[in-house]
């Protein structure tokens, strides 16, 4: 079967979830799967501007960002909102939806709600043939995610399920298949050799700092609340701060900036101190790295620690001081540390390729 893996380009997560898809079915299927950013097929200007605001928005306005997310989870403004959206699709995404109909796909994976809307409404219309399968890729759900001719969602957790189906998804619809994450973050690996081939020390308690893919939040604070620990900092896309942390050659600190190997170094630390998207806390999750959460965008973010805390998983809501005595707890207390690890279990999906795989039939 033909199959398209489709995402839009606002963050690194809704990438690397379809990706991971994309991977899985190369490797595991004979099915023809095909690769694509949605914003390749708008027109220039929007191409430019679509992650371009997001980012500005998020890491610049967030209390505005999350003033607009819960405005537009309304049910009032529902109907406004599909009006509007149909428009902004119309004008926007012309090239996106020529390319749906001449490739005549089987069945289209989106990871992100721009891709997931403009081929719904195709179907609607008889345009396109191809089953759609949702991919939800935080663990609450917005409604911007829903769209008539969607034949499966695919959620994080039990909770993400129940929440989707108040919002008028029939049950037989919805899968709980987790986050999909790329199988390298589930292989067990050997942490001395890996900390060998990392450059860092084998016995020295390890904190990931994962500053998401915009490289936003206080991470020199971290920095200083990490003393006495090996830290390994993920700038993202922030070149700056990068360059800014190297010139302070800090002391048992490996600055690294966008890292294709993010399940290494998963591997091998201890707890992960990070933004909260839903990627990186899947990623975490079947890793089994404990979690201390930072900066969390209104919004999507901040709803992802809300429904991780009815799993009791990750601290959440700590100044950086409080942060640091957290970090002392998991280092000092071997039960602290395996009872926090234990519960990244409960909630850990590293089958999520396969089982959303499985739905082609």
């Amino acid at each position: 079967m033909k199959i398209l893996c489709i995402h839009a380009t606002a963050g690194a997560g809704h990438l690397k979830a379809a990706e991971a898809i994309h991977n899985g079915l190369i490797k595991h299927t004979e099915h023809q799967s095909f690769f694509v950013d949605a914003l390749d097929y708008t027109n220039p200007i929007f191409q430019k501007l679509y992650p371009k605001s997001y980012a500005f928005i998020v890491s610049r306005l967030p209390k505005l960002w999350g003033f607009f997310f819960a405005l537009l989870d309304q049910v009032w403004i529902q109907p406004l909102m599909r009006w509007g959206r149909r428009i902004y699709n119309y004008v926007n995404t012309k090239r996106l939806r020529e390319y749906l109909i001449a490739m005549d796909f089987d069945y289209i994976i989106s990871t992100q709600f721009l891709s997931n809307e403009v081929a719904s409404a195709l179907k609607r219309k008889g345009k396109i043939r191809a089953k759609i399968i949702t991919v939800v890729t935080d663990f609450d759900v917005h409604r911007i995610w829903l769209s008539k001719g969607v034949d499966y969602y695919c959620v994080a957790s039990d909770w993400t399920k129940r929440k989707i189906l108040t919002l008028g998804v029939s049950e037989e619809n919805v899968f709980v298949t987790g986050i999909p994450t790329d199988e390298k973050f589930s292989v067990q690996r050997d942490v001395v050799q890996l900390k060998a081939k990392l450059g860092l020390h084998k016995d020295i308690f390890t904190v990931l700092v994962a500053t998401g893919s915009f490289g936003m939040g206080p991470i020199e604070g971290l920095i200083e609340a990490c003393q006495g620990m090996q830290v390994v900092v993920i700038c993202g896309h922030n070149k700056a701060l990068y360059e800014r942390l190297i010139q302070k050659n800090y002391d048992l600190v490996k600055v690294n900036g966008l890292v294709d190997n993010m399940y290494e170094f998963m591997a091998v630390s201890d707890v992960m101190v990070t933004k909260p998207g839903g990627l990186s806390i899947s990623e975490a999750l079947v890793s089994e790295l404990p979690m201390i959460f930072f900066s969390a965008i209104p919004g999507q973010e901040t709803n992802n620690v809300k429904v991780l805390k009815e799993y009791e998983i990750g601290i959440s809501d700590k100044s950086i001081q409080e942060i640091s005595q957290e970090l002392k707890r998991f280092q000092s207390s071997k039960d602290v540390h395996m009872t926090a690890l234990k519960k990244t279990k409960r909630l850990a999906r590293p089958n999520a390729v396969n089982d959303i795989i499985a739905l082609i039939k």
